[in-house]
């Protein structure tokens, strides 16, 4: 099966995009890890923490290597929206930290930071591709090309 040029850059945004999410999702979960496992966090203040630290880097990949954008817009003008999708992101991600942390609140610590490790990749996990849509078709969108000027066709002399 051949894949045409599009298809084919799409599956390499796609591919590089699981890559700077495993980036962020390992900064997240270290950072979320040793403030609930190691220095005793609620894990709600832990989890708005470690995804607002995993947001850094997520969201620099994402513009410069998997969009590879480069338009007139400003940083800023990007950072803004991303960070409202990573707030929507951190919402639900907190909601399932929340309700894991609950469960297993008399538990074992190593139990206890591992469910609520659990929840929040099971909640960034299940808002994956939606978030890649979002970044590929609005926010890191290209512009399209200008169009050209199309030549006419030369006339032939029929003799």
């Amino acid at each position: 099966m051949i894949l045409s040029h599009k298809r084919r850059a799409k599956l390499c945004r796609l591919a590089r995009y699981g890559s700077v999410s495993a980036i962020s999702t390992a900064t997240t979960l270290c950072v979320l890890g040793l403030l609930v496992g190691v220095i005793g966090f609620s894990a709600t203040w832990a989890n708005l923490i470690a995804v607002a630290i995993g947001t850094v880097p997520s969201f620099e990949l994402n513009r410069r290597w998997v969009f590879t954008y480069r338009g007139p817009t400003p940083a800023w003008r990007q950072a803004l929206p991303y960070c409202v999708l990573s707030f929507a992101g951190l919402v639900v991600s907190t909601v399932s930290v929340h309700l894991a942390s609950d469960a297993t609140a008399s538990s074992a610590r190593l139990v206890h930071t591992a469910a609520v490790e659990v929840a929040n990749l099971g909640s960034y996990g299940s808002l994956w591709l939606f978030q890649f849509a979002l970044c590929d078709r609005v926010l890191f969108r290209r512009p399209a090309p200008a169009p050209t000027a199309a030549k006419p066709p030369k006339a032939t002399s029929a003799a």
